[in-house]
């Protein structure tokens, strides 16, 4: 063999074996994709294809309608992680579901489709993977499948029948002949509010805030509530506690009016937790502000609260809370951060017990902040405090 016959083998080799590495570490590859596919991508598949079937079935029994849940899939709700049903219910416990509102909903495409589509898509991700094993297919059997159907749209059109002629002595009435009208057909483009029924009537909402005034008087040892002769829900609220359960009823209401995703525990709660940030905070931040000034709150009964000795009195537009005075840092909590009515102004209820617990001893040019403050919300001075 000539030494270039011999370099033209060696190289060849060299080639080969180059190749063969590649091919290994190609195959490494693979193989380690075929041992995720099998242990991690296709069991958490199955299981979520499996909750999806789960959940549609479930919400075709809940809601009684198998286009209601075919729409809920169709538009995304359904996920397959398990919680559909908890999540759809969550989102449609304060809202009220026409009768048969779905039952004219005609989806542009079934249950079977979008699964399909699924499963094309999952798999089209293994493919160098599957023809290199030839692996099973994934998802669910058959069978579930065709169990998921939604049901026919049905007919698009209706015929209404017409009335016949009649004649009573001279009098004659014309008859009107059948007629067809077309059905107004939802489409899976609708948002879900398009299935929602009317809002609860007045009556309905003052029942709802009824139940939070109950809830909140008696969870918090405001008093107790009682039920007049005529039907109507009354409080008896203790005279120490009175200003702030009203602040606290206040508040609730307005949890619940304002976020539909809460229950009206949980909106007692929240408002509990915003009436101390709102009408207790801001003095104490004044206290750690300060050096040797205790603050002791009002009571509701003599209403006088007190920073420090009630014989020393603070002069508010001089005395500092950090960079702002003791003046300007009260009235632009009254000003920006107490709730407001739907007039925008201050809540009454928040505003009594806010000013109740302003310390008696805080002055404003030789009068007590306490008093300059309940003029000019009695006089509506909103946002006038300079």
């Amino acid at each position: 063999m000539s030494a270039f016959r011999g370099i033209l083998t060696g190289f060849g080799m060299a080639k080969i074996k180059d190749k063969e590495a590649k091919d290994n570490a190609k195959m490494e590859v693979v193989k380690a994709a075929g041992l995720d596919y099998h242990t991690n991508q296709l069991p958490a598949h199955k299981k979520m294809e499996a909750n999806r079937a789960s959940a549609y079935n479930q919400l075709t029994k809940i809601l009684g309608s198998e286009e209601a849940a075919d729409y809920f899939d169709a538009n995304g709700f359904i996920t397959g992680d398990g919680k559909d049903v908890e999540r759809i219910q969550a989102m449609l416990e304060d809202k009220q579901i026409k009768p048969d509102a779905f039952k004219n909903y005609i989806p542009t495409e079934n249950y079977s489709d979008r699964y399909n589509q699924r499963q094309t898509d999952f798999e089209s991700r293994f493919d160098v993977v599957k023809k290199t094993f030839d692996m099973q297919g994934s998802g669910i059997g058959p069978s579930t499948i065709n169990g998921l159907l939604t049901k026919p749209a049905g007919d698009i059109t209706r015929t209404i029948k017409g009335e016949p002629g009649s004649q009573v002595g001279p009098v004659v009435t014309e008859g009107t002949p059948d007629r067809e009208e077309k059905i107004d057909r939802s489409t899976s483009s609708l948002p879900i509010s398009a299935f929602y029924g009317a809002k609860p009537d007045e009556r309905g909402v003052e029942t709802k805030f009824e139940n939070i005034k109950k809830n909140v008087v008696e969870s918090y040892g405001y008093g107790e509530s009682y039920t007049t002769q005529d039907g109507r829900l009354e409080f008896r609220l203790s005279g120490a506690k009175r200003n702030e359960a009203n602040a606290h009823v206040a508040l609730a209401e307005n949890f619940s009016k304002n976020r539909p995703d809460i229950n009206q525990i949980e909106a007692a709660t929240l408002a509990k937790q915003e009436l101390d940030r709102q009408v207790l905070t801001p003095y104490k931040i004044i206290e750690s502000s300060l050096k040797d000034m205790k603050y002791l709150p009002g009571d509701g009964q003599t209403g006088k609260a007190v920073l420090g000795n009630i014989s020393q009195n603070i002069d508010s537009a001089t005395t500092m809370v950090g960079n702002v005075s003791i003046y300007e840092f009260i009235t632009d909590i009254y000003n920006n951060d107490l709730l407001q009515d739907g007039a925008g102004n201050v809540n009454k209820a928040v505003f009594d017990k806010f000013v109740e617990n302003l310390p008696v001893n805080i002055m404003y040019e030789g009068e007590s902040l306490k008093s300059v403050l309940q003029n000019a919300h009695a006089m509506q001075y909103f946002n006038r405090f300079q």
